[in-house]
């Protein structure tokens, strides 16, 4: 497993703002933390009594889901909400693919609807930038989440995360745990941490469950015995098992697992005293995590939802900012 290594600049417009958001793959510092300043100013939109600015009013936000996540596209359709767009929200995988409609017919029909956001999520990957590269040129296109290969929003709300909690990352040390080989949370992850300075990124799973070379296509450290590698970690980034991307017979059991990497209260002391546990959900209590730890006092799983939904808000008003400026530019070009 390799990050794609050339820079993405369909991601970006002709000033280096953001247009679509794909990956986190080749963003520079500065963008990824503008997209966490900007979330934290959202913040405070959710405690007032009217949760709502005026950033996309009249704009259209399409969440276009070949592949079902509730909590995802729930927190899109609350930060558009918040933002005044008008959602719409398809549940594609039940609908027209399955009677043989291609992915390029069900974008060109989208794209008949004149919205101007897609949130796209779909179970193969490159599937997000396939169509940031075939839709109509003033479209914004935002990943949900593309196979194994990148989940941007998902890994720019768990830097919020730990950024309000534990201030910047140059001092951290960052364990990601469990399924590495079919997590694309955990790619978007790696690269972000990297990009914002973490020193001590680790990774710790199952050897069956890591991809090849992973040290140096990301510059982290890899552990396969869960005690040795958590610690004295600052952040511990569980991930859930991802049963419906596994072939084979990669794990001898649910139970084995969590034996052996599972995040009890007993393994968590490994980590510093005052260390965040962080997960993705769904959480698969008693196979990644023991309960008592998913809702004790260091766990920040259910802050995350609160700062998805900022992170979320962010990348949609930066995109939509980013085509609009890119637009005039154009028309400034033309004359």
């Amino acid at each position: 497993m390799t990050p794609l290594a050339a820079k993405r600049p369909l991601q970006l417009n002709d000033q280096g703002q953001l247009r679509h958001f794909l990956s986190l793959d080749g963003l520079p510092r500065e963008l990824l933390t503008e997209i966490l300043d900007t979330a934290d100013s959202f913040l405070e939109v959710g405690a007032r009594a009217v949760k709502k600015v005026p950033l996309l009013r009249g704009k259209t936000v399409c969440n276009v889901f070949f592949e079902n996540s509730t909590r995802t596209r729930t927190t899109f359709e609350l930060a558009a909400q918040r933002l005044s767009a008008d959602v719409i929200s398809l549940n594609v995988s039940t609908s027209s693919t399955s009677k043989g409609e291609t992915l390029f017919d069900t974008l060109r029909n989208l794209e008949a609807m004149a919205a101007d956001i897609f949130v796209v999520r779909h179970a193969d990957s490159g599937a997000a930038h396939f169509i940031a590269e075939h839709v109509c040129p003033n479209l914004a296109i935002i990943n949900g989440g593309d196979g194994r290969h990148a989940h941007p929003t998902q890994g720019m709300l768990d830097m919020l995360t730990i950024r309000r909690h534990k201030g910047d990352f140059d001092k951290l040390s960052v364990a990601i745990v469990g399924d590495i080989l079919h997590s694309r949370v955990a790619r978007s992850n790696m690269l972000a941490l990297k990009t914002l300075g973490c020193p001590d990124i680790r990774v710790i799973a199952p050897k069956t469950l890591l991809p090849i070379g992973l040290e140096q296509s990301y510059g982290v450290r890899v552990f396969s015995d869960a005690n040795e590698g958590l610690k004295d970690v600052d952040v511990v980034i569980m991930l859930r098992l991802q049963r419906e991307r596994m072939q084979g017979g990669l794990l001898p059991s649910e139970g084995e697992f969590y034996r052996l990497f599972g995040l009890t209260e007993q393994r968590l002391k490994l980590a510093k005293p005052d260390a965040l546990v962080m997960h993705p959900g769904p959480i698969n209590r008693g196979v990644e995590i023991e309960s008592a730890v998913a809702d004790g006092p260091q766990s920040v799983i259910l802050n995350q939802v609160t700062y998805g939904i900022a992170i979320r808000m962010a990348v949609l008003s930066m995109a939509m900012s980013g085509q609009n400026a890119q637009r005039q530019l154009n028309a400034e070009e033309a004359n």
